[in-house]
């Protein structure tokens, strides 16, 4: 067991030496005292919300963000990091007003795990089905499994297979009073590309 002296004594001479952890730096802010184990994927929310959570502003510049994804975290290469300002733009997570982005989401609210790094699949385009279906298992305490199955069930069983499983999604959301206006331009692109 260690004493309260001798932690602040290895926590001095880490500092000293140069050997601080990224989060006694302040360049991650871990909430919530969660541990990245590095075994799930992040979300492209997440990669978005650090560099504004580094910098604790409501504004960056854009070469302030692909500074903060690209040099100072490591997280990816110049060329990537304007990728995917792009596509957070596309999501509707970002405004761009000249060269100025500001975040369209409450970034104080996402936690950034200690030790987060994002995988390759902050440059995929998610699946705004499973998303929605995702929002809902999460705030309405449902399984994931059951609400695929109530899917399935309400396009089959209820619209004879006449109901697209956007429309579908969108109709659960409601029957439990979960918010999904935010995901209807993505739903709406989905439905017209998989017609």
């Amino acid at each position: 067991m260690y004493s309260f002296s001798s932690i602040v004594q290895l926590f001095s001479s880490s500092v000293d030496n140069g050997l601080s952890s990224p989060a006694m730096r302040g360049e991650l802010i871990p909430c919530g005292g969660d541990f990245y184990n590095g075994k799930d994927e992040m979300s492209l929310t997440v990669t978005i919300a650090a560099p504004f959570r580094h910098a604790r502003k409501d504004q960056l510049k854009k070469n302030e963000v692909v500074y903060f994804l690209s040099f100072k975290q490591h997280w990816m290469g110049i060329d990537q990091a304007n990728m995917l300002i792009a596509r957070a733009e596309e999501e509707g997570l970002i405004e761009m007003k000249g060269d100025m982005i500001t975040p369209l989401f409450d970034v104080a609210s996402v936690e950034i795990p200690l030790g987060y790094k994002p995988g390759s699949s902050v440059f995929e385009r998610s699946d705004p089905v499973d998303d929605l279906l995702l929002r809902i298992s999460q705030q309405a305490g449902v399984a994931r499994g059951q609400l695929v199955a109530e899917l399935n069930m309400l396009v089959q069983d209820r619209f004879g297979g006449n109901l697209r499983q956007e429309a579908a999604a969108v109709l659960m959301a409601k029957r439990y009073g979960i918010e999904f206006r935010d995901l209807l331009p993505a739903l709406r692109e989905h439905l017209v590309k998989n017609e």
